[in-house]
């Protein structure tokens, strides 16, 4: 599936081709703002951070699901790291 996604080493968006399984997906369903996490993504040796509202996945370089224990707060704190 084609998805756009902001890649913040780059500086800009970028076209994916990514696909959701349980394998590689962990979803939160207690979000309640736009700005809360929503998903995070092993995407080819990174993550991709996404948040309840509209604004595009963050994809993040080096890092995986296991290395913030597929851990909601621990992906928030990644993502500001990179605005």
């Amino acid at each position: 599936m084609g998805e756009t996604v902001y890649n913040p080493q780059k500086g800009r968006l970028e076209t994916i081709d990514v696909e959701y399984t349980e394998q590689n997906t962990t979803w939160f369903e207690n979000c309640r703002n736009a700005q809360d996490i929503y998903t995070i993504t092993d995407f080819k040796g990174g993550i991709l951070i996404r948040e309840f509202g509209y604004t595009y996945p963050f994809w993040i370089y080096d890092v995986s699901r296991k290395d913030i224990n597929h851990d909601q707060r621990k992906a928030k704190v990644l993502r500001k790291q990179y605005l």
